[in-house]
């Protein structure tokens, strides 16, 4: 057989859900240069239609719509990839009925689309520094008590419950990735979601940074990098699954706030506010169940993957 032949023989289609995002859309790029045939769903809230590969079929619409689920099966995919989600934590809390809404129905939206279609396998982004809650060991592993703290880390793990339930009672196979903190570039600097790219920009401009609480609390970082290659390896899995998707290393604000402004070489000015409710004090995950399913380990240690953001801020305007 020739290698083009065997190529489509193993090539999918595959719905990639905020592929327009941060993490989504270098997701849709990886399956799109893996010889996939992707189609990207994203209303375009937080995602920036750029950000979508040129190769890939583009739909803007909200994917608790009946536009969405009408996409889904008509395409017809194999693979449902689902990154689309309300994944502000403080949002969350203030709006808890919307973070229900978008995350919870929204999924289920497309769930019962593809179980429609015929979708055999769905990749989850779940995560893992808000489904545990306060973990009583670190690193956290999969074998620890659910007990979220927020209403979104509630909603995902009602989204894992629900395919569960879907893999039980109709065969679908899925994979749900808990991803610890995740950051590198395209990441949104606007918003409370992602305290990488929000200091990565305030120090590059010269304004003060603000640390909520003493900042000694702690995160796992992981670079999108290592996060789109599990989403690689997601599709090959065998077995339905939890995996977290993380480095196993706790970082505190503090220390992030001065390696990112040592890049920078900035000295920028930093306050501190007060803490933020329904946040964790310490989160580091535990991947190793990672590694003996999928073959996936963190590659890109902190200091190289912040130097890689910090440069893709510095390149834009």
């Amino acid at each position: 057989m020739v290698p083009d032949a065997a190529a489509a023989l193993l090539s999918m289609r595959i719905v990639v859900t905020g592929g327009a995002g941060f993490i989504g859309s270098q997701i849709a790029d990886a399956y799109v240069a893996a010889g996939h045939e992707v189609t990207v769903l994203d209303d375009l809230s937080s995602g920036r239609r750029e950000n979508v590969p040129k190769a890939a079929r583009f739909e803007q619409c909200d994917i608790r719509s009946a536009d969405a689920a009408r996409i889904v099966e008509e395409f017809r995919p194999e693979v449902l990839n689902h990154h689309a989600a309300q994944m502000n934590v403080r949002v969350s809390v203030d709006r808890p009925a919307f973070d229900a809404d978008v995350n919870v129905l929204g999924f289920l939206n497309l769930l019962e689309a593809g179980r429609r279609a015929g979708t055999r396998t769905v990749v989850f982004a779940s995560s893992g520094g808000t489904v545990y809650g306060e973990p009583d060991r670190i690193p956290v592993p999969e074998t620890c008590p659910n007990h979220p703290i927020c209403p979104y880390g509630v909603s995902k793990l009602t989204g894992e419950l629900y395919l569960y339930y879907y893999a039980r009672i109709f065969g679908l196979r899925f994979v749900a990735l808990r991803y610890a903190n995740v950051y590198g570039p395209r990441q949104d600097p606007h918003g409370e979601a992602g305290v990488v790219a929000i200091f990565c920009q305030r120090l590059l401009r010269g304004d003060e940074c603000t640390i909520y609480g003493d900042g000694l609390q702690t995160r796992d970082f992981v670079f999108v990098g290592d996060v789109v290659r599990a989403n690689l390896a997601a599709l090959d899995a065998q077995d339905s699954c939890a995996l977290n998707i993380g480095t196993g290393l706790e970082t505190n604000v503090v220390d992030l706030f001065g390696r990112i402004d040592g890049l920078v070489g900035s000295r920028g000015a930093v306050r501190h506010g007060a803490g933020k409710e329904g946040e964790v004090r310490r989160s580091a995950l535990d991947a190793a169940l990672a590694g003996r399913v999928l073959g996936w380990r963190p590659q890109v240690s902190l200091d190289e993957g912040l130097a890689a953001t910090v440069d893709f801020f510095r390149s834009r305007p």
